[in-house]
C-alpha cells in the first residue's frame, strides 16, 4: 500500500478485502491530515510504553513497572491512546482489585496514569487524557517493638543479622539501603552517611547522621569487606527475611513482625523521645509530613511541652477569673445578710 507521504508498511489484520480497503483508506486519510493539516499522528499504547520504559530505565522501580506493563498489554495492547477512556480504565481497576488487593490495583493504575500523563503533558502526543481514580487506601500498618522486645530479638539473631537490625533501628534506613550500604557512602570522621539518589526510594540523596549505636556497628564491620558494609561469609547480604530471622522471632516470642517494622520501631522510639515531626521527617527521609504524622498517636505526651506554653499567658487570666468569682461570692453573701433587694 502507498499513502500520501510514502509507503505504508502496516498489516491490515484481516483477510477480508472490504475491511482491508477500509483500513487502507483510514490510514491514507490520517497520513493526509498529518501532512497537509499538521494533525498529530495517532500514537498507540505500545509506542507510549516503549518511550516510557526508555526514559525510566534508571528508576529503582523499573523492573516492577515492566512486570505491570506486561499484564496491561493484554488489555491495552493494540489500542490508540485516544481510545483509552475512563470506562476502560475502570474495568482494569475492577479486574485488578478482584485478582489481588486494592493496594496492588493502585500500583497498576498509577503506572497507567503516569504513561498517559507523559503522553499528554510531556510528549504532546494527545490533547487530553482520562482521569485515573485510585482506590482510597487505609493508613499503613504500624508495628513496632519495645526496647525489651528488641533486645531479646538481637540476642536470638545471628551476628550479621543482629548488626543489620541494630543499624536499621539506629538510622531508620530501609532494608535495601542497609543491605546495599557501601563504605564509599560513609564518613566515620564526620559521623555521616549519604544514600545516593539512585538507591533511595524518593529519588533524592538521603543524608544520614550517625548516632553512637550506628557508629559502633560500623566500627565492628571495618575491614570485613572492601566495598560493602554488611556481609555474610565474605559476600554482601542480599536476603534478611530468612529462616534464621523467622526462627529468631519465634525464640524471642515476637509475632506479626516484619523486617520493615524495624523502621516503624525507629520512628516510634523517636516520637516517644520527643523528636518533632519535621525533624523525624528529615531523619527518616519521608517525602511528606503526612507520612510521619501517623506516628503522632504513639506519644501524645510529646505535645505536653507545647500545650504548656500557654500556661504563663493563661495563669494571669485564671487568677483574675478566680478573684472575680470571690468578689461575686462575697457580694452575694453580703446581700443575703442585709435582706437583698
Amino acid at each position: 500500500m502507498r499513502g500520501e507521504s510514502g509507503p505504508l508498511q502496516v498489516s491490515t489484520g484481516t483477510a477480508e478485502k472490504r475491511k482491508a480497503t477500509e483500513f487502507h483508506d483510514r490510514l491514507k486519510a490520517e497520513r493526509w491530515e498529518q501532512g497537509k493539516l499538521g494533525a498529530k499522528p495517532r500514537r498507540t499504547w505500545e509506542e507510549a510504553v516503549l518511550k516510557f520504559l526508555d526514559e525510566s530505565a534508571h528508576k529503582r522501580t523499573h523492573d516492577r513497572d515492566k512486570s505491570i506493563l506486561r499484564w496491561l498489554d493484554s488489555v491495552l495492547g493494540g489500542k490508540y491512546l485516544d481510545e483509552i477512556d475512563r470506562t476502560l480504565i475502570d474495568q482494569i481497576k475492577a479486574t485488578r482489585a478482584k485478582i489481588a488487593t486494592q493496594s496492588t490495583a493502585n500500583r497498576y493504575l498509577a503506572v497507567i496514569r503516569t504513561v498517559l500523563r507523559k503522553a499528554c503533558y510531556e510528549w504532546e502526543w494527545v490533547d487530553r487524557v482520562p482521569k485515573v481514580s485510585l482506590f482510597r487506601e487505609k493508613d499503613g500498618r504500624i508495628r513496632s517493638l519495645t526496647p525489651d522486645e528488641f533486645s531479646k530479638l538481637l540476642s536470638e539473631l545471628p551476628p550479621h543479622l543482629a548488626d543489620m537490625a541494630l543499624f536499621s533501628v539506629a538510622t531508620g534506613l530501609r532494608q535495601a539501603n542497609v543491605s546495599q550500604l557501601e563504605w564509599s557512602e560513609i564518613n566515620l570522621e564526620l559521623l555521616h552517611a549519604v544514600i545516593p539518589s539512585e538507591k533511595y526510594k524518593n529519588g533524592k540523596a538521603h543524608p544520614v547522621p550517625l548516632n553512637e549505636a550506628a557508629v559502633e556497628v560500623l566500627k565492628r564491620k571495618v575491614g570485613e569487606h572492601p566495598t560493602h558494609v554488611f556481609t555474610f561469609r565474605g559476600k554482601p547480604v542480599t536476603q534478611v527475611s530468612t529462616k534464621a530471622w523467622r526462627e529468631a522471632l519465634i525464640r524471642a516470642g515476637i509475632d506479626n513482625f516484619r523486617w520493615h517494622d524495624l523502621r516503624h520501631t525507629f520512628a516510634t522510639w523517636h516520637r516517644q523521645a520527643g523528636t518533632p515531626t519535621h525533624e523525624l521527617q528529615r531523619l527518616g527521609g519521608w517525602k511528606t509530613l503526612s507520612m510521619v504524622e501517623r506516628y503522632a498517636h504513639v506519644a501524645p505526651e510529646g505535645l505536653q511541652v507545647a500545650a504548656s506554653r500557654l500556661d504563663n499567658a493563661l495563669r494571669g487570666t485564671l487568677w483574675l477569673r478566680l478573684k472575680q468569682r470571690e468578689t461575686d461570692h462575697d457580694s452575694l453573701f453580703t446581700n443575703e445578710e442585709s435582706g437583698g433587694s
